[in-house]
């Protein structure tokens, strides 16, 4: 049982490894122990969204008088929320696997262990790769004690409740918990956000976090920054949370959402030589792990945990292995998105980072406001498209407002190919969409701008 490229995991990165693989001419076995598909599509990513989506027209009934449009908002039929969201992962997970059947992958039930720099075992029997791949994933993390049980959740639990809790309490306001935040509040919930560090969505540049605050304040979603979770008690009412500068708050659950670890503990990577750095697999820029013909993809190597980070490393390391040298992932210029209300996406390095390495003379921004944006006047929502730039390429595009992850695309390719703001400007971008307020926001940024003041 010798193939070209034996893969460690069935989810976003594992399963593109393998698609691309086989279409490279190799025999490819893909071993996973769960379902195809991994988290993003079973307990991440795409249940998560559907939730959202279920969210967003339970906000457009509440609001639509604003709209001329009279309606009455009945409940949430959390049977029938679940029945669509079920559907979606269904429908996605079936086409997913005929597509992996028709490209002759050998999928491999079971949970595989790395056996040698070479083997992986799986239900007893042993598979020989000429190149390994391992992309075993990620878990919902907890804190040091705490328990994860009964009322304190993670998002795997909140994405399976069969009711809208009346209250919740969120450890975590970073992307996970804002995004489930969201959701709770367009049911109906009491939600407060509890945040060790300044802000929200942390990672993303200061602007973002300043406005989706002001968003989530509109929204009633309250939030504490700048504290520390100092535990919990729970019983049959609901759960008890302390802070260590003295707060308690109560509510229904507790959602536990202070982010994702590696999944690698006990399954031979040690054995075989594999290093780990706090169960991560650190790998060079061509994601080799330095021993043998193995390779790591996805959320177990340091970085962003993404889906479609996880889908680009897969492809890459088909493509490496196959002697076709890809050009290497640059973290950095990834997109990343929270799918909250209002949405944040982001792509390229923030205000900060960029000061940071071009000094604060060697860079220019420039928002424009969505204010001035017809098709996000008619969604009624509030935000901005941020560029930044440095002495010519644009290196930073920051984008707030409803639906704005449909706009990251350009933004990617603005940073991705350096576009300077004066490329950009000369494009037609349609008129009225909100694809519009980029072409305005480069417009500004090459000191022409039109519907904004200069």
């Amino acid at each position: 049982m010798t193939y070209d490229l034996v893969i460690l995991g069935g989810g976003s990165a594992g399963y593109a490894a393998a698609l691309r693989g086989s279409q490279l001419g190799m025999t490819v076995a893909l071993i996973e122990g769960d379902k195809l598909g991994g988290t993003c599509l079973h307990r991440g990513c795409i249940p998560t969204k559907a939730l959202l989506h279920s969210a967003e027209v339970a906000d457009t009934i509440r609001e639509s008088e604003a709209f001329g449009v009279e309606s009455a908002f009945g409940r949430v039929d959390m049977a029938g929320v679940t029945k669509f969201k079920e559907g979606v992962v269904s429908r996605l997970h079936k086409g997913l696997q005929g597509l992996v059947a028709s490209r002759s992958i050998d999928l491999l039930q079971g949970w595989g262990t790395l056996a040698a720099a070479d083997t992986v075992e799986v239900n007893g029997t042993r598979y020989q790769g000429k190149n390994i791949v391992l992309a075993t994933g990620s878990y919902s993390k907890s804190l040091p004690g705490l328990d994860i049980s009964g009322r304190v959740i993670t998002s795997e639990q909140a994405l399976g409740m069969d009711f809208v809790p009346k209250s919740a309490l969120i450890l975590g306001g970073g992307v996970i918990g804002v995004e489930l935040a969201s959701v709770w509040a367009s049911f109906g919930t009491e939600v407060t956000i509890i945040e060790a560090l300044p802000r929200l969505i942390a990672n993303e540049d200061e602007s973002l976090s300043k406005g989706l605050q002001r968003a989530f304040t509109k929204r009633g979603i309250k939030f504490l920054t700048n504290t520390m979770f100092a535990g919990v008690s729970q019983n049959d009412e609901g759960v008890s949370v302390t802070t260590k500068d003295g707060k308690t708050l109560e509510a229904d659950v507790l959602l536990v959402a202070v982010g994702r670890g590696p999944v690698t503990a006990n399954l031979g990577y040690e054995e075989a030589g594999i290093p780990t750095e706090r169960g991560f697999v650190p790998t060079n820029e061509r994601l080799h792990t330095g021993i043998g013909n193995v390779y790591a993809v996805g959320d177990i190597v340091p970085g962003l945990q993404l889906a479609h980070r996880g889908f680009q490393h897969g492809i890459f390391v088909a493509e490496e292995i196959a002697g076709l040298n890809p050009a290497s992932i640059i973290e950095s210029n990834i997109p990343r998105v929270t799918y909250s209300e209002p949405q944040a996406g982001s792509v390229g390095l923030t205000e900060a980072q960029a000061k940071e390495q071009f000094g604060a003379d060697g860079i220019e921004t420039v928002e424009y406001n969505l204010g001035g944006n017809a098709k996000s006047q008619m969604l009624q929502t509030a935000g901005f498209i941020k560029l930044i730039r440095q002495k010519g390429p644009i290196i930073g595009v920051h984008m707030l407002g409803a639906r704005v992850s449909e706009l990251i695309g350009e933004g990617q390719l603005m940073v991705n190919w350096e576009a300077y703001p004066e490329d950009v400007a000369s494009l037609v971008h349609a008129h009225p969409t909100q694809n519009d307020a980029i072409g305005e926001a480069a417009l500004a940024l090459a000191g022409k701008p039109l519907h904004a003041h200069g």
